[in-house]
């Protein structure tokens, strides 16, 4: 019950970091350790046979990574510059449409009758695939004018995400009772450590808040929208049934915003983490949202191309 709250305790965090920062910027060097816990309890979640499924089901887990990392991308470019955002919060907004899909994307999915076993394979082979892909999109889309570690990103990218990952599934693989003794705690623990997050990175900008918080607000929204619906009607131009259709549209439009809040907190400058923070809280509000209105209606049972 408490996890699915998040939202709420997320804004309330918020404003807790606006009106007492003090305590929050206190806790900014443990952002990245924090970032990695949080992989790491993806990882316990997952064991070899969920990688097995993705060579046995290949079509629609292709699709979800392949739209994912072609449409969150372009869409955050796009935005960022019909917005006329300021460089460092478009860096900000890309590196959120350059990274893996979220973590909170299988709850939601199977709040929302979908299909959860696929979802598990899509964020597994995206998050994989992340690896590689984050700091190449990352050079593509951010403006020329702002310089680029790409080797730095995948560096952070190897010891914050897939070193986690890959040591959760080793734990869970090795220790499968220690990990389903202590697994109905590590979905609180995770969200207490993502909200020590947004809260570090909101207490960080606050005296720019007045002023660039509405259009990063205006922007995210937007993104979110794009990449539910660009996942969705991608499912369906490609002739796949709704319950798939619904796991593609919360797979591509929810991201794994705290890697981006982190990755631009420490490679650009704490302009560049809000958009991240933003999206965190956003993405979990309009996830909820669609996942309570899906649930009511049940997909039809097709059958999906393989």
């Amino acid at each position: 019950m408490l996890t699915r709250l998040f939202p709420v305790w997320a804004v309330l965090v918020s404003l807790a970091a606006v009106l007492v920062p003090g305590p929050f910027l206190r806790v900014t060097p443990a952002i990245t350790p924090l970032l990695a816990f949080i992989m790491f309890t993806m990882g316990v979640t997952l064991t070899p046979a969920d990688f097995g499924r993705i060579a046995r089901r290949p079509a629609p887990v292709l699709a979800g990574v392949g739209l994912h990392y072609l449409v969150m991308p372009l869409a955050a470019w796009g935005i960022a510059h019909m917005l006329r955002m300021p460089p460092m919060i478009a860096t900000g907004m890309v590196l959120v449409g350059c990274v893996s899909s979220g973590t909170a994307s299988n709850v939601m999915i199977y709040l929302s009758r979908g299909d959860v076993a696929l979802s598990v394979s899509i964020s597994t082979l995206s998050t994989l695939v992340g690896i590689i892909a984050t700091p190449l999109l990352t050079r593509l889309y951010v403006s020329a004018g702002v310089s680029v570690d790409s080797w730095g990103l995948f560096r952070s990218i190897m010891e914050m995400v897939a070193l986690p990952v890959c040591g959760g599934v080793a734990v869970n693989t090795l220790c499968p009772r220690l990990i389903r003794r202590i697994s109905p705690v590590l979905p609180l623990v995770a969200m207490v450590s993502i909200m020590i997050i947004i809260g570090s990175i909101v207490a960080g900008v606050r005296p720019a808040l007045a002023s660039i918080g509405p259009i990063v607000l205006v922007g995210v929204i937007v993104h979110n929208a794009i990449g539910l619906a660009g996942g969705y009607w991608g499912g369906r131009l490609l002739g796949f049934d709704e319950s798939v259709c619904r796991t593609l549209a919360l797979e591509v439009g929810m991201q794994n915003s705290g890697l981006a809040a982190t990755l631009g907190r420490v490679y650009f400058s704490p302009l560049a983490a809000l958009p991240g923070a933003v999206f965190s809280v956003w993405h979990n509000i309009s996830g909820s949202a669609l996942a309570a209105l899906w649930a009511g209606r049940p997909p039809r049972h097709e059958n999906p191309p393989e």
